[in-house]
């Protein structure tokens, strides 16, 4: 009786150990949201990272937007935002009003996409002021045709595809194009999920689209990429790795950034998260076909995560034609 209470008293003691585990380990769970952009390499992050923690912390990825994970992120609901543009004004006084203080770091560099249905003969190449004929909201209910934009195009309907309006692509790219964040027509198919997208394009011989250069070399073979016409040397530039790092594709380049919660960062889970991606960035953005920026962009980052540095290097606006010097030039002047 004596040997079977004491059994009795080691399997409940095991018990309350391993719920007491299981329950440190459900504690150390890191929560990020934000861009679908970004989306792929937080996430190949994350998976590496918990592999290498074997489970004992939790990393969890969403995607609803870069504006959607802002809002998430500055109610101090998550950890991390994952953002394809720089944090505007209004979402830095929302942050404050909450008392959300944050570390801005740039991880990758991205160019914007511009394609059409591989069925497409006629576009060879497209104008800045040719993408803004057709996204401006001007366009709308009347630039509904191809031969609309280019008489020698043909006399069929065009089809769009675009970001959603919850997206750091669409921001980036309607300031760039457009010359105004979220200044678009509204008659289009818009997602935050890129993969909509792709299968719309890929659909439709009479479809033009734009989402971030990764999703479409994921892509390229239902797909067509439209090389744009630089506006400052008017030569015609296919976006690739060369074209982005050296800033001839222009003006559909940008950076990518993670922001951390200052609050969050002092959490031991979350400071090893982040010294982790930093450590191992360029190779995990390059495998999800991103760019990685120089060696010397993620030192930086790194000084300025163990700083805990707050604020952004930005003044509350999707700026249009951020080359990677620049960035470090900004970086290196501590913003």
């Amino acid at each position: 009786m004596f040997k079977k209470v004491v059994l009795g008293l080691i399997a409940l003691m095991v018990m309350a150990v391993a719920f007491t585990m299981s329950a440190m380990a459900a504690d150390k769970l890191i929560k990020i949201d934000g861009s679908s952009t970004v989306y792929p390499i937080t996430e190949a992050v994350a998976e590496e990272f918990q592999k290498a923690k074997k489970g004992a912390i939790k990393v969890t990825v969403g995607i609803s937007g870069t504006g959607g994970g802002f809002k998430k992120f500055c109610r101090g609901e998550t950890d991390m935002a994952n953002a394809s543009r720089p944090i505007l004004k209004k979402e830095m006084d929302v942050c404050k009003e909450q008392g959300i203080e944050y570390i801005e770091l740039p991880v990758a560099y991205d160019g914007l996409a511009v394609m059409v249905n591989p069925k497409n003969t006629w576009v060879k190449s497209m104008t800045v002021a040719e993408l803004k004929t057709i996204w401006e909201p001007a366009a709308g209910g009347k630039i509904t045709k191809w031969n609309h934009v280019k008489a020698e195009w043909p006399d069929a309907p065009l089809k769009l595809y675009g970001a959603g309006a919850d997206s750091g692509t669409f921001d980036y790219f309607t300031e760039a194009i457009v010359g105004k964040a979220k200044s678009s027509r509204g008659d289009f198919t818009a997602s935050e999920d890129d993969n909509i997208l792709v299968q719309g394009i890929a659909g439709d011989k009479n479809a033009l689209g734009f989402f971030g250069l990764a999703y479409y070399e994921e892509n390229k073979n239902k797909l067509k990429l439209v090389p744009v016409i630089n506006p400052k040397t008017g030569k015609e530039v296919l976006p690739t790795e060369q074209t982005v790092m050296d800033g001839t594709y222009q003006p559909l380049s940008r950076p990518l950034f993670v922001y951390v919660s200052k609050k969050a960062a002092e959490k031991p889970e979350v400071k090893e998260f982040v010294e982790y991606f930093l450590k191992n960035a360029a190779k995990l953005v390059k495998d999800a076909k991103y760019i990685p920026l120089p060696a010397k962009a993620y030192k930086l980052a790194e000084e300025r995560f163990a700083k805990k540095k707050i604020g952004t290097m930005f003044e509350g606006h999707a700026e249009v034609g951020v080359k990677i010097e620049d960035l470090l030039k900004r970086e290196e002047k501590g913003f």
